[in-house]
């Protein structure tokens, strides 16, 4: 007879994993992803966990000091679609994509970041007025293009493309402005 995995605590509906910033960064890596595994809808392959892995990495290397929530592998209502991280710092809402090995901004990981911001906007109550940032990561990517911020009428920004060192600065600028 096949068992059931346990129910999802209620707290995990939308995302397989969130705490607060303060607690991410105070847990162990592998909690992290054994939390993320848990929760996973498929098989976790070894590029998935490395991949993880390396989100975490960077997440913990960038958000030292900064106060809100983290939730990784949150799943927009009705949509079908997860976000790879939604961090709540403040007023602002960031959608974050991940691209881990990608050495370049690849326009359709542009328009999948900015389609989850859109999502997030119009099929999360919760969204409906908070301005929205959403980044995309390219871990491999040697350097930035210049941040250019700048929100639509609904107040969702255009998305931001950044390699790891400037993640920090770009949830900065967006907290600034």
């Amino acid at each position: 007879m096949e068992t059931m995995p346990p129910p999802r605590p209620a707290t995990l509906a939308r995302a397989w994993f969130g705490s607060t910033i303060a607690e991410f960064l105070r847990m162990d890596s592998d909690t992290i992803l054994g939390r993320l595994a848990t929760h996973s809808d498929f098989t976790v392959l070894p590029a998935q966990r490395d991949a993880w892995l390396a989100q975490i990495a960077l997440l913990k290397s960038q958000l030292a000091g900064l106060g809100g929530s983290v939730f990784m592998e949150f799943s927009i209502p009705r949509m079908g679609r997860r976000v790879d991280t939604v961090l709540i710092i403040g007023p602002v809402i960031f959608v974050v994509e991940f691209k881990v090995g990608d050495a370049d901004f690849d326009r359709a990981a542009v328009e999948q970041v900015w389609d989850y911001a859109l999502d997030l906007k119009n099929f999360h109550e919760a969204s409906h007025s908070a301005p929205i940032v959403p980044i995309l990561i390219a871990t491999a990517a040697p350097a930035s293009p210049p941040l250019e911020l700048r929100a639509d009428g609904d107040n969702v920004y255009r998305p931001l493309r950044v390699h790891p060192p400037r993640f920090r600065g770009s949830l900065e600028t967006a907290l600034a402005s």
